[in-house]
């Protein structure tokens, strides 16, 4: 899904997250893979859309601002955004929340990020974690009326 548009799947990627731009070549990799093994799963025509959206997305402030996405600042990247999102046009704005959600799941699933969050879910649920909370009177949780 990235190579072709990958120069526009950044310049989104940063503008939803801008965390994002503080990632080195190896960072981007392991964003860009994460993505791409949630979109594995997916039919082809959804990935199809999805590159097709990340290409309009890129072309589209042409004729406005006479640039491309990525060759725009940050206001404006974040203004067309927001109209997107907005957009009476439902198909446009699902396909925004969905790639809004994987750039999510790829920037946020790297676990360094999710530490420097504080971010501690574990796929074994709240047992992986009771020992870190206060269960009882002996933690200092005094019963109460």
């Amino acid at each position: 899904m990235i190579p072709p548009g990958r120069r526009a799947f950044r310049s989104l990627a940063v503008t939803i997250v801008p965390g994002a731009a503080r990632l080195d070549a190896e960072g981007w990799q392991d964003v860009e893979a994460r993505i791409e093994a949630a979109l594995r799963t997916r039919p082809p025509r959804l990935r199809r859309g999805l590159r097709l959206l990340v290409l309009a997305l890129e072309w589209s402030p042409l004729l406005r601002h006479r640039r491309r996405f990525s060759r725009l600042d940050d206001a404006r990247r974040t203004q067309i955004l927001d109209r997107v999102q907005r957009s009476p046009n439902l198909l446009l704005r699902r396909g925004f929340w969905g790639l809004r959600t994987l750039v999510l799941l790829g920037y946020y699933g790297r676990s360094e990020v999710r530490r420097s969050v504080g971010y501690r879910a574990d796929p074994d649920g709240w047992a992986a974690l009771m020992g870190d909370f206060p269960t009882g009177p002996e933690d200092g949780i005094e019963g109460g009326s």
